[in-house]
């Protein structure tokens, strides 16, 4: 097995997109207008070398939403308390502590991702984490 060299470095959110395999870019960009649809007023900066959105500034990594892409589908890390809170309405797709899978294969679920993204900001905005 070939050794894996360090993961790229990139400069922006768009140009970590374009790095990505084309089906994999469609549906980041997709992904990202969506997040920017539900919180229009968000900061998209690269954290752990990642696509990240901020809705403080200066926010630490655990306050913000994160999105990375895969061979097979696209991460999407809203925050552990926000998976547990729409658990149900994914129990479809593969979960981690605060992550959800979004398999290429299958469109976005568009509204129940705005609605997280709304949870996630009232959550961080109200509590002041």
């Amino acid at each position: 097995m070939g050794k894996k060299g360090p993961m790229p470095t990139y400069k922006t959110v768009d140009d970590y997109i374009a790095h990505q395999p084309q089906e994999v870019q469609q549906v980041l960009e997709e992904l990202r207008a969506i997040i920017k649809e539900a919180a229009p007023e968000v900061v998209e900066i690269l954290n752990y070398k990642i696509p990240c959105f901020s809705f403080i500034p200066n926010a630490k990594r655990d306050q913000q939403i994160m999105m990375a892409g895969y061979a097979k589908f696209v991460g999407f890390y809203p925050f552990p308390t926000t998976i547990e809170k729409f658990s149900e309405a994914l129990k479809e797709f593969k979960k981690g502590k605060g992550s959800v899978q979004f398999p290429l294969d299958k469109p976005l679920p568009k509204d129940l991702i705005i609605e997280m993204v709304q949870y996630r900001r009232k959550e961080l905005l109200n509590d002041g984490i």
